[in-house]
């Protein structure tokens, strides 16, 4: 992925939550997400914009 689509704003990224759970969300530059431990959920990055739909993340399996 290229890595200048992907990039989220660090001050966005302070205040993105998970929309399920509430709670804090990762960044994973290398594949582009936002990721929420807690709910398991990997949202994804497209063209510089986080994709904060439930319907839309994918789910992170052991």
């Amino acid at each position: 992925m290229d890595e200048s689509t992907s990039r989220v704003a660090p001050k966005l990224l302070e205040l993105l939550v998970c929309p399920l759970t509430k709670g804090r969300l990762t960044y994973d530059a290398k594949a582009g997400e936002l990721i929420s431990e807690k709910a398991r959920l990997a949202y994804p990055i497209r063209d510089g914009i986080p994709i904060m739909l439930i319907s839309e993340a994918r789910e992170i399996k052991d």
